[in-house]
């Protein structure tokens, strides 16, 4: 790589006195800069083309410089050597525009690789003077450099050289659609792909007898099947949905090491399986639910595949479970482009499909109308009733019984009697009918009929209470029939008998029905609207721009922001293990994140982020497990109803929290770092959901916090009793 005389020469003789970190002028000089890539989070620029910056941002970068040799002179002679060579040697430098940070990136083959590798970064928080190192020189999938022209300046030796490159490829296409293509192998598929090769700096027609020999290898199918420690995906989520009933029968086609069938038959119910090459010998047989889970993303040949999905819904006699790799898994072993999918290290085929892609896939060959479940996992059922009726119970929001509320001398003889009736009025929000309610004749028999039973009912409770479940029950159905209007809108004749009384039972006919579920999904169209039904919620944290739910408290928003999200869950299913669902309003997105400590940590971390923009169905993913910083979440009272569990628990912190002033900034405390930093400046510590102050705080500062809190709570009592005045009034 071409180098400086001197690095430290970057920064002008008299520098700016730098005096604050201000992320604006960070973003805006970054932006006018004429030399550098902009993204939307950062700023990128090779280490030669620094002296083009604005003065400002010249010593701001030199502040992180001084700082990582701070750092390495408190290390061995040695390893400060080592350090230091390494920070001089750095191709690029990376402006983080939304944090105070700055990454001195290595590309050791920066000038010869036409797309190089980065070996390693050092990463510096400005702020807090924080260090960090990363290492990517063993990694099989590292991250590699597009355009490299725009990092450099006109004269650079080879600019001209890398400019050509660049124009080569969007000519042909190579770069539209860049998710994906930033890491080795995903670049390497795509050059597949297009049937093409870089040598040099030259792009290269690659021969057809070079691309047939890249695809000879035999697969070896077998070995792609996983020993796991506990149920599949799609099975448990089959157990999990009441699939199973206790005269079930299971079939694993594709079984690999019999793990599924195993566990089945462990819980009581009759399982078979079959796999080509550990099980051959065994009968393929029918089955109440079949399963065919990650077999078709590791067939190789288009026909077979589709055969192999054709015999398992020909064995399937009431549902069949499907189940495939989808694009957003991490692909992080050496794989090599073949056919629609990869050839990994292994010698195993893998098929990676766009989840929207999978269903439409399962439907075309089964002709059916597949039901997502979860990212890559599909329910097909045989029955089209029994599928309308698992679909329905999907957006059945919870209820509970009303309380008794006063003492009726019938109703309390006949409680235990009464409890059955009381239930399904719960579940179902109308009256059994004949053969609904196993306990009916012997209620009948005591009260006359089940309407006088009811009236029993009502005495010791609210009548108020049971219109509220009827009214929650007709929103429903309405969510449910307005969603079937993006398949087939089945006739009454084809919903389950259960669902057809729902109907005839809540409302005055099935055409009335429909009518206002499509008067609701009308209304999805009207932005303002939505908009305004997420700053008007009852339930969920509001924020300007969004509006945050536990995926316990969905039921109880407004049936527009169901059916909102169901036109994203129904289509392609929620990340399985998301617990907390964002809203957004500027743009028509729905965000499913994953908090794994939601219920055991104050301030849960977030581990992953599936969206789904509702225009053109496109899924965007986001890992954080492994990143430094990842985002943080607070007052997470505000995301559940008062009934959690521990609400009383969250809410009591989120009032400390509130009255220390922590949560007055948002903006600096939505990632670790910052949060971390709060309680260190507010000399506060957290234990539990406990806040506590810090040993060794200064007793001058601790003395002053101490003063602002007891302004807050006063300011706080205030307001509250004023509101409560006014409303007495």
């Amino acid at each position: 790589m071409v180098q400086p005389d001197n690095i430290r020469n970057a920064v002008a003789e008299n520098p700016p006195t730098f005096h604050s970190i201000d992320l604006n002028s960070i973003n805006k000089y970054c932006q006018n800069n004429p030399v550098g890539k902009m993204l939307p989070d950062a700023f990128y620029i090779h280490i030669l083309a620094l002296h083009t910056l604005d003065p400002w941002l010249q010593e701001y970068e030199n502040r992180a410089r001084t700082c990582s040799e701070r750092t390495c002179t408190e290390r061995s002679r040695s390893s400060r050597t080592s350090a230091l060579l390494k920070v001089q040697s750095a191709t690029l430098v990376k402006f983080s525009t939304n944090k105070p940070k700055i990454s001195y990136l290595f590309y050791p083959d920066f000038d010869t690789d036409p797309h190089p590798a980065l070996q390693a970064s050092i990463q510096v928080d400005v702020e807090t003077l924080e260090v960090g190192y990363r290492d990517y020189s063993d990694s099989e999938n590292p991250p590699i450099l597009h355009r490299k022209e725009t990092f450099v300046t006109p004269e650079y030796p080879l600019y001209q050289e890398f400019a050509a490159l660049t124009r080569a490829q969007v000519a042909l296409g190579l770069l539209n659609h860049t998710r994906g293509i930033g890491t080795k192998l995903g670049w390497e598929q795509r050059l597949q792909v297009f049937g093409v090769e870089v040598q040099g700096h030259s792009l290269i027609k690659r021969e057809s007898s070079s691309i047939i020999t890249n695809i000879v290898p035999k697969i070896e199918r077998h070995k792609a099947a996983i020993i796991r420690p506990d149920l599949s995906r799609p099975v448990r989520l089959a157990l999990e949905s009441s699939l199973f009933s206790p005269e079930t029968t299971f079939f694993d086609y594709g079984c690999g090491h019999g793990g599924d069938v195993t566990r089945i038959a462990e819980q009581g119910y009759t399982s078979y399986g079959w796999d080509p090459y550990y099980s051959a010998h065994t009968p393929r047989i029918a089955a109440d639910i079949v399963n065919i889970g990650f077999v078709i993303n590791v067939i190789e040949h288009q026909s077979e595949r589709r055969e192999a999905l054709i015999q398992a819904w020909e064995l399937t006699q009431k549902v069949l479970l499907v189940a495939a790799q989808v694009l957003i898994s991490d692909i992080k072993r050496g794989v090599i482009a073949y056919g629609d999918g990869i050839i990994t290290n292994r010698n195993t085929f893998q098929k990676y499909y766009e989840q929207e892609e999978l269903k439409i896939y399962i439907d075309q060959v089964l002709g059916v109308d597949a039901i997502p479940v979860a990212l890559g996992v599909y329910f097909v059922f045989r029955d089209d009733a029994e599928a309308e009726l698992f679909r329905a119970s999907r957006f059945r929001s919870r209820a509970t019984t009303p309380r008794i509320r006063l003492c009726v001398k019938r109703f309390e003889e006949h409680q235990e009697l009464l409890t059955p009736l009381m239930n399904f009025l719960t579940e179902r929000g109308r009256m059994p009918i004949k053969g609904e309610l196993p306990q009916a004749a012997e209620i009948a028999e005591e009260f006359g009929s089940l309407r006088r039973a009811f009236n029993v009912i009502i005495q010791a409770t609210d009548t108020e209470e049971w219109q509220a479940i009827a009214d929650k029950r007709r929103q429903d159905l309405m969510v449910y029939l307005a969603l079937c209007n993006f398949s087939r809108r089945p006739r009454l004749g084809q919903l389950s008998p259960a669902v057809q009384e729902d109907i005839i039972g809540l409302y005055s006919s099935y055409k009335q029905a429909c009518l206002d579920a499509d008067q609701m999904l009308r209304s999805l169209g009207n932005t303002e609207l939505i908009i305004k039904r997420c700053q008007e919620s009852n339930v969920g944290k509001k924020l300007p721009n969004s509006l945050w739910v536990h995926i316990s408290t969905l039921q109880a928003v407004d049936p527009l922001l169901r059916l909102y999200e169901g036109c994203a869950s129904r289509t392609l299913g929620r990340l399985e293990e998301a617990n907390v669902i964002k809203f957004h309003l500027k743009t028509p997105k729905i965000s499913y994140l994953f908090y794994p400590d939601f219920d055991i940590n104050p301030h849960p971390i977030l581990s992953k982020v599936m969206t789904i923009d509702l225009r053109d169905l496109h899924v965007t993913y986001q890992d954080y497990d492994l990143e430094d910083d990842p985002p943080i979440l607070h007052q997470i009272d505000a995301l559940v109803t008062s009934d959690y569990p521990q609400y009383e628990k969250f809410a009591k912190l989120t009032r400390q929290e509130e009255d220390r002033g922590l949560l007055d900034n948002w903006h600096s405390i939505s990632h670790v770092s910052g949060w971390k930093k709060c309680l260190q400046e507010n000399c506060t510590v957290i234990d539990g959901y406990r806040l506590f102050w810090a040993k060794d705080a200064d007793a001058y500062k601790l003395k002053a916090l101490k003063a602002a809190l007891r302004t807050r709570q006063r300011r706080k009592n205030i307001s509250n009793e004023s509101q409560r005045h006014g409303e007495e009034e």
